[in-house]
């Protein structure tokens, strides 16, 4: 913010709604290189402050035209921010590079220094942003040969259920194989050759194992063993197959070979090795540079469990969870994850497991190691491989502070509704509303008003 606009940073006062080009800012970032977006800010970087009264539909609106393809297309999911500077409540975004080109209402919006220009009119700009596109993310090479025949359709079918489990009215449960396709940006044009086609992306997702080594030879997710035969391994699975399939295959041999741990959180009964695996298996399928013949690893040890993959590097070293910019590697695969429940919002598996992993090994700490080479160590405590004793003590008094916190933060800001102390937060809404119907229970706060119709929580 001291330094003032940019070419990644952008100010908008919107101190009792949306201004109406603050998606102009968001379309641009999108189409160029990501940027941070501030509301509450004028353009000369004075914190003048959203009204108290008006910044939950700020944010809300912010979220919700984001995911609204009538609004921007293809949506974005966007995840803000409420801060607090000098005295006044602002509102911060990232909005991280998109690999495809965005449009709001219908216009093409590029970033330009501290500027959005309406490149809608200029086919040249236009020609240039999707080359752009689709050389720096691999994801979205057009194969005009493959046919929705090369395609899984067991696999295809399985998506649907997954994303209908997900959410109820999803739209892909009505949709044919190829509107699906289509919907989820599996379908493309290549503006060099204009030849039309499925992507990278669609074979890695959806492709039999013969189309996906047809269009990457040297895919390959390596699952090992290691904890008596040390030169070798104990056991081995040698993936070639697509993301979904692989994500199935390593989570069963992640459930072969490491021990559960149940315990509490709020009044659900969770997996711990569930959460923590699921979050470090999405993230070697998900971010991982496929246009690399390095391949994948997932390395079960006696004292860790260790990751690797082929990376497009924003950095070098330790990745600090406090302190942290989440950059999407692979756009449209992260989406599909996210689709069918596998995956949530951009940044939050590494947030989930520093959150987790501790807890799975009491006394540890995960390291997620940035590089040309991406690498994750979960260490295992060897005493506490088999043992459970203790486990939900200590998850217990993680969620108890998670829950003491948001207490504080009623009493401090009262009057909101529960997406407001999510964006406050930075914590999923679903574990906001389990940790305010614990505080609901223990008689600690009430919800004033009617649900549909306006309300608030208040400290009893």
């Amino acid at each position: 913010m001291q330094q003032g606009e940019g070419l990644q940073v952008e100010f908008k006062k919107s101190q009792f709604e949306l201004n109406k080009d603050v998606f102009d800012s968001v379309c641009g970032f999108l189409n160029r290189y990501g940027g941070h977006l501030f509301l509450g800010v004028s353009d000369k970087g004075v914190i003048e402050g959203i009204y108290d009264d008006c910044i939950d539909d700020v944010l809300k609106n912010l979220i919700v035209n984001a995911n609204n393809p009538n609004k921007l297309n293809p949506p974005c999911y966007l995840t803000a921010t409420i801060l607090e500077l000098e005295g006044k409540q602002i509102i911060y975004a990232y909005v991280p590079e998109s690999s495809q080109v965005h449009s709001v209402t219908g216009r093409i919006f590029d970033r330009n220094e501290d500027g959005d220009l309406d490149v809608t009119k200029y086919p040249d700009r236009v020609s240039q942003l999707y080359l752009r596109k689709q050389t720096t993310f691999i994801e979205n090479k057009v194969f005009p040969y493959m046919r929705i025949t090369d395609l899984d359709k067991p696999t295809l079918e399985k998506v649907r259920v997954l994303a209908k489990n997900e959410r109820a009215d999803h739209p892909w449960q009505h949709m044919s194989d190829e509107e699906l396709l289509h919907s989820a940006g599996l379908f493309k044009r290549d503006l060099q050759t204009g030849a039309e086609g499925y992507t990278l992306a669609a074979a890695l997702l959806l492709g039999t194992e013969q189309t996906v080594l047809n269009v990457l030879p040297y895919h390959k997710t390596d699952a090992i063993l290691r904890k008596e035969n040390l030169d070798r391994y104990d056991d081995r699975d040698d993936i070639r197959s697509n993301l979904i399939t692989s994500y199935e295959r390593l989570m069963a041999f992640v459930q072969k070979h490491l021990p559960d741990k149940f315990y509490l959180e709020g009044v659900q009964r969770v997996s711990l090795r569930d959460r923590v695996f699921r979050e470090v298996v999405s993230n070697l399928l998900i971010h991982r540079e496929f246009g690399h013949a390095y391949p994948a690893k997932f390395i079960i040890e006696e004292d860790q469990v260790v990751t690797e993959n082929w990376n497009r590097a924003q950095g070098i070293g330790n990745i600090d969870p406090n302190n942290f910019t989440p950059y999407p590697k692979n756009p449209v695969i992260a989406r599909f994850f996210k689709e069918i429940g596998w995956v949530d919002e951009l940044g939050s598996g590494v947030r989930n497991v520093y959150k987790y992993a501790p807890i799975y090994t009491p006394g540890t700490n995960p390291f997620f190691i940035e590089g040309d080479v991406f690498k994750t160590v979960i260490p295992l405590s060897v005493s506490d491989i088999s043992v459970n004793e203790g486990v939900n003590e200590g998850v217990n008094e993680g969620v108890n502070e998670g829950v003491n916190d948001l207490l504080k933060l009623i009493e401090k800001i009262q009057g909101r509704r529960t997406p407001h102390y999510a964006a406050s937060m930075n914590i999923p809404e679903k574990t906001i509303e389990r940790w305010l119907k614990q505080l609901r229970e223990e008689g600690k706060i009430e919800f004033r008003g009617a649900p549909k119709t306006g309300g608030y929580w208040k400290v009893k």
